[in-house]
C-alpha cells in the first residue's frame, strides 16, 4: 500500500515527522498500543497432548486392545512387548511435534536485536523490539533491516531480498520511486543492467492494480532483509506480525499437516483389522451357542483368534524400515525429518522447485564476454591479450574475496570471480594501482568509477549499464590499442548487449579514461562488456529428464523475472514454449477453476509471492497430484509446510525452511531427489511386501482355526503358538522384507503410483488371499495327520466326528498340534523367501543381497526347532518332541507356499511381461502429457 504512496502523504497518514520522527511520549504510547516488534507464538502443546495425539490410530487401538488381551490370558511377556512397540512408535512421532513452532522461533532469530532511529531530532540506538510504525529508522551496508519501511532517503541503497523474495541479486532502492496504482503517481525508470528485465520493471511500475510484487517495491524495506550496500532511512510501516515476514509466521502456522498415503492405508487396515476382530469374535460366539461347547472355552479360542488377526510386529516393522530408509538416505546427502516423509516420495507426481539457490546455484557467475567488438565465452579470455578489461573489472570493484569470505555485492563478486582465473586479485592489483579517489555508484548515473594512481600515471576506470557508459565513450579499445568509436561500432554493442539480454543475462559495461587528476565520466573508452547470470546446477538438467521418464513433473516457482525464469527452465527442460510460464500477478487474478486448469499447461511460475507459491501447492494436490516442494529462503517455508513433501537446502538454505521441511538436502543438489524418491519408491515396494506378508500369514493362522472350530474340532494352534509366530517367527522376515534392495532403474521407469492405491492394488489382495488359505491348508493338513493314522490303525470310518472324538486324547491332540505350529511356523518363513519378489524365481534372486533375510530364516528354524526340542519351552508351549522323520516331512509340507510361487511364475511369465511392459506405457503416456 505504502509503495503507491509519496513520502509526504506517508508521513501524514502515519503522523510522523520526516526530520524529527516521533517523541518519546508518542512512541511510547503507541508501544503500549501495539506491542512489541516481534512475531507472536502459538500456544505450545504439553508432552502428554503430543504423547496422546500420537496413541490417536486405528492400528494403534487394535494393539493396544490386543496388550490387553493378552494380560487377560496371562501372557505377560507379549503384553510389554505389544507395549513397547507402541510406546516406541509415539516417542519417534513426539520427535517430530512442534515443527511450526522451531519454524517460529527461526524467523525470530531473523529478526534484528537493534536498530537505529530518529526520535525528537536525535539518532539512537534502540532495541529492535521497541520499534512502532512511524519511527524513523536509518540502514547502513551490512545491517539487518528491522521492521518493514518506506524509504525516505536513499544514497546507493542495495537490499538483499532473495530468501524473501527469491530475487538473486540484491535490488536497488529508491526512495523517489512511487509504484502507480490506484491513486496513479510518479515513478522512476527502474535501474537494471539488463534491457528486457528493465523492461519488465517498467511494466510492473506502470500497472493499474494495487498489488505489486515485494521485488518491484523499490521504495520499500522488509523486515529481516539485508543491506548490502549504500545507506538510507525510512519510516515504519508494519512490526510484528503486521509485516510480511510476519505473514509468512502466519502461512506457517495455519499449515496444517496431512497424513501420509501410507499413514492413510495403515489407518485403514486398522479399522478392517478392528472390524474383522469383532466379526470373528462374535461368529465363534455364535459356534459356540450352536454346538452347545464350553462358553469360557470359546471365549478364549476367540480371543485367541483376534489376537491372531493383528499383525503385532507390523508397526515395528513399518517404523524400523523406515528409520533404516533413513540411515540409507543420509548416504546419499538427504536427512529426513519425519520418517512417513520416506514412503511419501514415492508417490510424488509433481516436483514444485524453487529457481535460486535450487535449480540454480545462487552465485551470480559471468558467462558471455564483448571485447575487441566480438562476443565468445569466459573460457576464450586471455589474460594478455585482454588485460585491460581484466584489470577494469577487478579494480572498479567493492566487493572482496579473502579465503572461502565472500562480501559485497553479487555481480561485483562474480567479476573478482573471472579475474581470479587469471591470476588477478583485487587486493594485489590495488598494492600495484591504489585506489586514490572515487565515484560511489548512484540510480541517476547507473555506473561508478574509481580512479587509480602509479607514480606520474593516473586511469580511471568506470563500470555500469552499457547504454549509459556507451553514451559517455569517444572510443573504443581494440587489441590493444584506443581508437575513436564510430556509429557503426556504437551500434554493434548495442546489438552485442540486445543478444545478452535476449539469453535472460545481465549485462555490465567496463570503460576506462588514462591521465586527469580525478576520475571523469566523460570522453572514456569502451573496452568491454560482460553478460552475468545465476547459472543452472549442471546435474539439474539430468535429474528433470529422469523425473520425466519416472512420470513426475518438474515445476519451477520463482521470485525472479519470468524471462529469467522462462531461460533457465528452457535450459533444463522444464519448459519449451512462453505460454508455459504464468507470473504471480496473473496467478492472484485467476480464480480457482480457470487456474486449475492452467497447472495442467503451466510449468514455470515467476515473480510469485509466498501466497502464491501456497496456492500454486495446493492446486497441484487439489488435482491428485503427490507434492514435493523444494526451497531454501524464508519465503518458501509455507509452501514447504503446505506440501505433501517439503525439501529445505541444508548449505544455503535458512533455518526458516530447514524446520518447515521433511527433508533436508545436504549437499543443495536438486539431482539428490531422485535418489530421494528412489529410495521412496522402493521402502513403499518393501512395506507392501512386508504387509501382505504379514497379513497373508495371519490368514493362515485364522482360517486353520477358524475352520478347525467351525467343524467342531479342538482348536490346532494355542494362543501362545499364534503370539509366538506373530511377534517372533514372522516378524524377523518381515523385517528383511522392509530393507529388501530393488531394482531402482525399474522403480524409476514406472509411473508414480496413485496416491489412493490401496496396499492390496495391483493383486495384492489375491496374493494375500492365496498363500492365507494355503498356509491354512497344510497346516490343517499337519494337524489331520495324527489323528489320520490312529483313524486308519483303529479302522474307524473318516468322519468329522471320529476326528473330533480321537483330538480329545490329551496326548494326541498335543502332537498334532505341534505338527500344525511347526507347519505354521516353518511355512511362514519358506513364503517370505518368494516374497522378496513376487514375478521372479527364486533361482534367480540374488539371496546374498539381503543377508538380514538368510539370517532371519535360519533363526526362525533354529526357534522353531528350539520350541520343539528344549525341554522348558516344550513345557511352556505345550508342544512335543519330533523326530527327524517328522522334521523332515513337516519340512516338506511347510515348502509349498515357495513351491506354489515357483509355479505361479512359470505360468504367469508372459503376463508378468506384459503387466511391465504396461506400466512402461502409462509412464511413457504421463511423460509425453507432461510435455
Amino acid at each position: 500500500m505504502f509503495e503507491t504512496k509519496s513520502i509526504r502523504e506517508t508521513c501524514v497518514q502515519l503522523d510522523s515527522d520526516i526530520d524529527k520522527g516521533l517523541t518519546e511520549k508518542e512512541a511510547a504510547r503507541r508501544y503500549e498500543e501495539n506491542g512489541k516488534n516481534e512475531l507472536k507464538e502459538p500456544r505450545k502443546k504439553t508432552v502428554v497432548e503430543s504423547f496422546l495425539e500420537q496413541l490417536n490410530d486405528p492400528l494403534i487401538y487394535v494393539l493396544l486392545a490386543a496388550a490387553v488381551i493378552s494380560l487377560l490370558l496371562h501372557e505377560i511377556s507379549d503384553a510389554v512387548i505389544i507395549a513397547v512397540v507402541v510406546l516406541m512408535n509415539a516417542v519417534v512421532g513426539m520427535i517430530q511435534e512442534g515443527k511450526a513452532q522451531k519454524a517460529l522461533d527461526s524467523l525470530k532469530k531473523l529478526t534484528s536485536p537493534h536498530a537505529y532511529v530518529i526520535r525528537e531530532g536525535k539518532e539512537k540506538e534502540i532495541p529492535a523490539s521497541q520499534l512502532v510504525v512511524g519511527d524513523i529508522v536509518c540502514l547502513d551496508a551490512g545491517c539487518q533491516v528491522p521492521a518493514d519501511l518506506r524509504l525516505t532517503r536513499t544514497s546507493s541503497l542495495k537490499v538483499e531480498e532473495s530468501a524473501l523474495t527469491g530475487e538473486s541479486v540484491p535490488i536497488e532502492k529508491d526512495a523517489s520511486f512511487i509504484a502507480k496504482g490506484a491513486g496513479g503517481g510518479l515513478r522512476r525508470e527502474a535501474y537494471e543492467e539488463k534491457g528486457m528485465e528493465a523492461a519488465g520493471k517498467k511494466a510492473a511500475g506502470n500497472r493499474k492494480d494495487t498489488h505489486i510484487p515485494l521485488g518491484d517495491r523499490y521504495n520499500m524495506a522488509f523486515m529481516s532483509t539485508i543491506v548490502t550496500y549504500g545507506r538510507g532511512e525510512g519510516i515504519v510501516t508494519a512490526t510484528g506480525m503486521d509485516t510480511e515476514i510476519g505473514k509468512i509466521a502466519s502461512l506457517i502456522n495455519e499449515s496444517h499437516e496431512e497424513l501420509t498415503p501410507l499413514q492413510k492405508r495403515l489407518g485403514e487396515l486398522g479399522k478392517i483389522l478392528s472390524l474383522l476382530s469383532l466379526l470373528l469374535c462374535a461368529a465363534l460366539f455364535m459356534i459356540a451357542l450352536l454346538q452347545k461347547r464350553n462358553l469360557i472355552e470359546m471365549l478364549i479360542t476367540a480371543i485367541s483368534l483376534a489376537v491372531a488377526a493383528v499383525p503385532e510386529g507390523l508397526p515395528a516393522v513399518v517404523t524400523i524400515c523406515l528409520a533404516l530408509s533413513v540411515t540409507k538416505m543420509v548416504k546419499v546427502h538427504t536427512i529426513v525429518r519425519k520418517l512417513p516423509s520416506v514412503e511419501t516420495l514415492g508417490a510424488v507426481s509433481v516436483v514444485c522447485s524453487d529457481k535460486t539457490g535450487t535449480l540454480t546455484q545462487n552465485k551470480m557467475t559471468v558467462e558471455s564476454c564483448f571485447t575487441n567488438q566480438k562476443i565468445f565465452g569466459k573460457k576464450d579470455l586471455g589474460k594478455e591479450e585482454h588485460k585491460e578489461f581484466l584489470k577494469g573489472m577487478t579494480l572498479c570493484n567493492d566487493g572482496v574475496l579473502e579465503g572461502g569470505e565472500r562480501i559485497g555485492d553479487p555481480t561485483e563478486l562474480a567479476l573478482l570471480d573471472l579475474s581470479a582465473r587469471f591470476g588477478m586479485r583485487r587486493d594485489e592489483l590495488e598494492k600495484e594501482f591504489p585506489r586514490t579517489k572515487e565515484l560511489a555508484f548512484d540510480s541517476n548515473r547507473k555506473m561508478m568509477s574509481t580512479f587509480h594512481q602509479r607514480g606520474n600515471q593516473t586511469v580511471t576506470y568506470t563500470k555500469g549499464a552499457p547504454d549509459e557508459v556507451l553514451k559517455k565513450c569517444s572510443s573504443v579499445l581494440l587489441y590493444g590499442r584506443t581508437v575513436p568509436l564510430t556509429e557503426q561500432q556504437r551500434k554493434q554493442i548495442r546489438q552485442a548487449v540486445e543478444s545478452m539480454s535476449s539469453q535472460a543475462l545481465r549485462t555490465l559495461a567496463i570503460a576506462m579514461r588514462v591521465g586527469g587528476s580525478g576520475p571523469v565520466e566523460e570522453g572514456l573508452t569502451f573496452v568491454g562488456m560482460v553478460g552475468m547470470k545465476d547459472p543452472a546446477r549442471p546435474e539439474a538438467a539430468g535429474a528433470v529428464a529422469r523425473f520425466r521418464d519416472a512420470g513426475v513433473s518438474t515445476v519451477m516457482i520463482t521470485g525472479d523475472h519470468v524471462d529469467t525464469a522462462f531461460a533457465i527452465g528452457k535450459q533444463l527442460g522444464i519448459v519449451s514454449r512462453p505460454e508455459q510460464c504464468l507470473t504471480g500477478d496473473a496467478v492472484a487474478h485467476l480464480d480457482e477453476e480457470r487456474f486449475l486448469q492452467k497447472l495442467d499447461t503451466v510449468r514455470v511460475f515467476a515473480r510469485v509471492s509466498p501466497e502464491h507459491k501456497v496456492r500454486i501447492v495446493k492446486g497441484f494436490k487439489a488435482k491428485g497430484n503427490i507434492v514435493a516442494m523444494t526451497g531454501d529462503g524464508v519465503n518458501d517455508a509455507p509452501s514447504l509446510k503446505a506440501a505433501d513433501i517439503g525439501i529445505a537446502m541444508g548449505m544455503t538454505g535458512t533455518d526458516v525452511a530447514k524446520q518447515a521441511s521433511d527433508i533436508i538436502l545436504t549437499d543443495d543438489n536438486f539431482a539428490t531427489i531422485e535418489k530421494a524418491i528412489v529410495e521412496g519408491r522402493g521402502v513403499y515396494e518393501n512395506i507392501k511386501k512386508s504387509v501382505i506378508f504379514l497379513l497373508s500369514s495371519n490368514l493362515g493362522e485364522i482360517m486353520t482355526m477358524f475352520l478347525a472350530v467351525l467343524c467342531g474340532l479342538a482348536s490346532p494352534l494355542k494362543s501362545s503358538h499364534i503370539l509366538w509366530i506373530n511377534l517372533i517367527t514372522d516378524s524377523l522376515p518381515a523385517l528383511a522384507l522392509g530393507v529388501d534392495n530393488n531394482d531402482a532403474d525399474g522403480l524409476m521407469r514406472r509411473p508414480p503410483r496413485d496416491p489412493k492405491e490401496s496396499l492390496f492394488a495391483g493383486g495384492g489382495l489375491a496374493c494375500t488371499c492365496f498363500y492365507g488359505l494355503l498356509i491354512a491348508g497344510i497346516s490343517l493338513a499337519a494337524f489331520f495327520t495324527i489323528p489320520y493314522a490312529v483313524i486308519l490303525e483303529r479302522q474307524i470310518p473318516l468322519t468329522i466326528n471320529n476326528f473330533a472324538t480321537v483330538l480329545q486324547h490329551e496326548a494326541i491332540l498335543n502332537r498334532a498340534q505341534t505338527y500344525a505350529f511347526t507347519v505354521l511356523g516353518m511355512s511362514q518363513l519358506f513364503h517370505a523367501v518368494g516374497m522378496r519378489d513376487v514375478r521372479k524365481s527364486i533361482f534367480k534372486m540374488k539371496h546374498f543381497d539381503n543377508k538380514l533375510m538368510i539370517a532371519a530364516c535360519v533363526l526362525g528354524f533354529l526357534l522353531q526347532f528350539a520350541v520343539t526340542e528344549i525341554p522348558f519351552l516344550t513345557a511352556a508351549f505345550g508342544t512335543a518332541h519330533l523326530t527327524l522323520r517328522e522334521w523332515l516331512r513337516l519340512a516338506f509340507l511347510a515348502s509349498f507356499p515357495l513351491l506354489a510361487h515357483e509355479l505361479m511364475i512359470l505360468f504367469s511369465f508372459d503376463f508378468v511381461r506384459k503387466g511391465n511392459r504396461k506400466q512402461k506405457l502409462s509412464a511413457k503416456t504421463a511423460s509425453e502429457y507432461m510435455l
